[in-house]
Order: structure tokens, then C-alpha cells, then sequence
């Protein structure tokens, strides 16, 4: 379980629960959220500015896996909400209002996800690799406002330099078909990828990024991270404050080992970006 309040007026709350079966033959994963976010999206760089956002609603998230052997799992997963987006008051902004702003929507999805994962620890991998895809298949025959297609790959490979010493390499691609909302699109800065970026200054139909960090363990249970990486946003067709964008980072973080056992750090990263900085904290690695 997990709740988020935050000083700009977003209030949340999620629940979540997965599930190893026939020793680790099945793996079920399912959550429900409901709150509202308060976010900005940001103009080009001929619209200068940006605009506050609330969007209020709730959702549903359910996945089902299946070993099929060397270590890869495959199954159906299925996803539904709905939400709905208003502008926040006393907003001065000459960013454009996005078409979706304003109408309630319901997004339902059916999709499939293939996983495999080698590293000997998932909350702080120190071999091994980790493979992820999955494609999400929105239709209005399913109740959803929109049709599109949603597709994201993830991969990281960990190596250990030495006891206290572990090299981290991410790779993030995203695509989006059909017409989806704008909030629907890939937006940079919420799947692990690049830290340095706000979500929201970012989304457009491709997404690419890849990372590399540098794990030092100290006494103490302390620990040290550098961290670098390169990326970019690419419009596809006509698309609502749509921008091609080049997009670096770089940043470091501390880590305090809460669990020994499992070794489950509570992080801590300060990352530059192209357009500022951000400081983010949560428990485990970012990949």
C-alpha cells in the first residue's frame, strides 16, 4: 500500500499485491489507484511557459505470467480506468489546452509482456540481466475512449567490479500507434528512465533512453551512485506541442541499506537534466 501527498495539491492512494506460485512457476500482479495529480506540461520553445493540469480518476491493473522455460515468463495482462482532466485555477498560461482537457475518458487495455530476469537480487541486482516488453492494445470496443497501441522495452545488464563495486547498464525504448490522449503518449521521466526531467515537459510518440550507473557500497550500510545517460523524444504525425528533442543527464545519490538481508536501500539522486534539476528519494534502485 502506498499514498502520495504533495505540496502542490496531489492526493493518491494505490494498492497492490503480487504473487509467486509453484516455486516461482506463476507470477500474478495486480493494483488499483485513485486520487488526482497535479502536473504541468510544458510549451515549445516558440510557446514559452506551461500549464497547470489536475486529473482526477482511478484505475485497475491486473497480469498474469507463465515460466515457458530459460528463465522467460509470457502471459496476458489487462488494464482499465477513468479519468478526468481540468485546467487549475487562476492559470495565466498561453501554453495551448490540449483537446483532451475537459472530457471524461475510460482507458481499458488488454496486452501480453514477456519478462526475463537473471540477476540473483531484484532490489540490488549485482549480475545478471533484466528483459522486459509489452504491448497494450486499447479499443473502443473494449469501453475505452480511445484506440491506440502502446509498445515498451526495457533491458539492464549488471556487472560486479568488485564486492563493494557493481556497473549498472538501462536501455528504455517506447512507441505509441493510433490516436491516444496526450497523457496516453510516452512521457519522459516516468519509467525509470533519465532522471533530470520533470513528466510532462517530454511526451511524444517515441522515447528512447539509456543510462549507466556506478554503485559504490560503503560502511555504515551508506552507499554512493554516479550516474550519466542520453536520450531523446520523437514527434510521429501531427501531434498536439509535439517537439524532437535531445535530451541528456547526469546526477549522483546516496543509499542507506534498510533491509540486510535482501539488501533494500532507501535512495536518494539529484540529477541535471536539459532544462534544470530534480531531487527524487524512494526505496530500492532505479533499475
Amino acid at each position: 500500500m502506498a499514498g502520495l501527498f504533495t505540496n502542490n495539491g496531489s492526493r493518491a492512494f494505490v494498492v497492490g499485491w503480487q504473487h509467486y506460485l509453484k516455486e516461482n512457476r506463476y507470477q500474478i500482479k495486480s493494483a488499483f489507484a485513485r486520487g488526482n495529480i497535479n502536473y504541468n506540461i510544458y510549451g515549445t520553445e516558440r510557446i514559452q511557459g506551461k500549464l497547470p493540469l489536475i486529473q482526477t480518476g482511478q484505475g485497475f491493473f491486473g497480469e498474469f505470467l507463465y515460466r515457458v522455460g530459460w528463465k522467460f515468463f509470457t502471459g496476458p495482462r489487462f488494464q482499465t480506468g477513468n479519468s478526468f482532466v481540468t485546467i487549475a485555477p487562476n492559470n495565466e498560461s498561453t501554453v495551448p489546452v490540449p483537446p483532451d482537457v475537459g472530457l471524461h475518458s475510460a482507458l481499458t487495455a488488454i496486452g501480453i509482456r514477456v519478462l526475463r530476469d537473471t540477476s540473483p537480487n531484484r532490489f540490488y541486482p549485482i549480475s545478471g540481466s533484466y528483459f522486459s516488453f509489452t504491448a497494450d492494445f486499447f479499443s473502443e470496443k473494449l469501453g475505452s475512449k480511445y484506440s491506440f497501441q502502446s509498445y515498451k522495452t526495457e533491458f539492464n545488464k549488471y556487472w560486479s567490479v568488485s564486492k563493494e563495486q557493481v556497473l549498472a547498464f538501462n536501455s528504455y525504448f517506447c512507441a505509441i500507434g493510433g490516436q491516444p490522449p496526450f497523457y496516453g503518449n510516452c512521457i519522459y521521466g516516468t519509467d525509470s528512465e533519465l532522471r533530470g526531467y520533470s513528466a510532462g515537459r517530454y511526451f511524444d510518440r517515441y522515447a528512447v533512453a539509456t543510462q549507466l550507473e556506478y554503485r559504490l557500497m560503503l560502511p555504515k550500510r551508506f552507499g554512493l551512485v554516479a550516474f550519466g545517460g542520453a536520450g531523446g523524444v520523437i514527434p510521429g504525425g501531427s501531434q498536439f506541442l509535439s517537439k524532437q528533442k535531445f535530451l541528456p543527464s547526469g546526477g549522483v545519490g546516496l543509499r542507506f541499506e534498510l533491509n540486510k538481508k535482501y539488501h533494500v536501500n532507501l535512495r536518494a539522486d539529484i540529477a541535471q537534466g536539459r532544462d534544470g534539476h530534480t531531487f527524487s528519494m524512494g526505496i530500492g534502485e532505479v533499475f
